[in-house]
């Protein structure tokens, strides 16, 4: 969800920030924009029509692929038709963790925050969690009664997306 309708926050309402999802605009994809295929099915080519599309924007070369757990099934079967297994082989290993394209090389990283019908295609040098001004964390004492100290730890953080168009969000795929 995007930020509240205050996001500064008050007395009973947290403060709110955007986030990745809300942060891309740039490279916003669904089935059938540009190089990615019509059909709603997670497919390499629909992998490869993102990346080359950030490449071709931007030349940067997105480095993580985040996605919930069906879409992250869906990239383990790129493999499936090319999986040998030895004689005497007792594990069987149905998983993509890196992904390597003509357009970069990409983490695979499981996340269930991302909607189930959506991969985003991140650069991770552009990604960061920053603290906001000030706020970073800090200990600050409270009220003393006798030789009862207390204190509390405050601290707040934000996530800093740059390069806006370095980055690409694909959704609307079958679930």
């Amino acid at each position: 969800a995007g930020p509240a309708a205050t996001p500064e926050g008050s007395a009973s309402v947290r403060r709110t920030l955007s986030g990745i999802l809300q942060s891309v605009s740039t490279n916003v994809f669904g089935p059938g924009d540009g190089y990615i295929p019509a059909g709603a099915d997670l497919t390499e080519a629909h992998l490869n029509g993102a990346l080359r599309s950030v490449w071709e924007t931007t030349g940067a070369k997105p480095d993580l692929i985040v996605c919930g757990g069906g879409q992250k099934r869906r990239i383990n079967t790129v493999i499936q038709p090319s999986q040998r297994f030895g004689m005497h082989s007792e594990t069987l290993k149905n998983l993509v963790s890196v992904y390597e394209s003509d357009f970069g090389v990409c983490r695979v990283v499981l996340s269930r925050f991302v909607p189930s019908d959506t991969v985003l295609f991140l650069d991770s040098s552009r990604v960061a969690v920053v603290p906001l001004i000030g706020r970073s964390f800090q200990y600050k004492p409270l009220a003393v009664t006798g030789d009862y100290v207390s204190g509390e730890v405050l601290g707040e953080y934000t996530l800093e997306v740059r390069g806006e168009a370095s980055h690409a969000v694909l959704s609307g795929l079958t679930v």
